[in-house]
């Protein structure tokens, strides 16, 4: 587990702001994101991990769109 503070990205991955239907698709990766953030030591991998997981993100959220 990391003592550094949290990578800036996860900011992105927020979920409050959504309506109901798109936070269950947000949350769990979110939720993941900031796990990851929490068990991973920083560097260029864990950045690139979760650059990806927001594109992965966004995609899911785009497909709960009517």
């Amino acid at each position: 587990m990391s003592n550094q503070p949290p990578p800036p990205i996860l900011k992105f991955f927020a979920y409050a702001h959504l309506p109901e239907h798109l936070q269950v698709v947000s949350k769990p990766v979110g939720d993941l994101a900031e796990q990851m953030a929490r068990e991973l030591p920083p560097g260029a991998e864990l950045s690139a991990g979760l650059r990806k997981l927001l594109e992965a993100k966004d995609c899911f959220v785009r497909a709960k769109l009517p």
